[in-house]
């Protein structure tokens, strides 16, 4: 009974036949070609820029229809701020000329 039991654990640990060897190599290069592209998807900063204006566009055209207001108020800041920023740089590069 001992031998069976050696004999068993050894088997476990024996090389396994082609057939399944070529299946552990075909798993191993499907999961390494998966990584690759999910490697290659978060690396793409062009793609990841078009994919996040894309949500941000979204959210506005959601926010739009659910709290119009909203959309308003938050256009209206993003006008004065870049209004402030142009306004600020105008009056430096005045000053400067003088």
């Amino acid at each position: 009974m001992k031998t069976d039991k050696a004999h068993d654990a050894s088997a476990a640990h024996e090389p396994h036949g082609k057939a399944q060897l070529r299946a552990e190599a075909m798993q191993a290069r499907a999961e390494l070609s998966r990584t690759l592209d999910a490697i290659e998807y978060k690396l793409n900063v062009p793609k990841q820029l078009r994919i996040r204006k894309r949500r941000i566009r979204l959210a506005l055209i959601r926010l739009g229809d659910d709290n119009p207001a909203a959309l308003a108020g938050i256009a209206l800041g993003a006008a004065v701020s870049v209004g402030t920023v142009v306004w600020l740089t105008a009056r430096a590069v005045l000053e400067n000329r003088r």
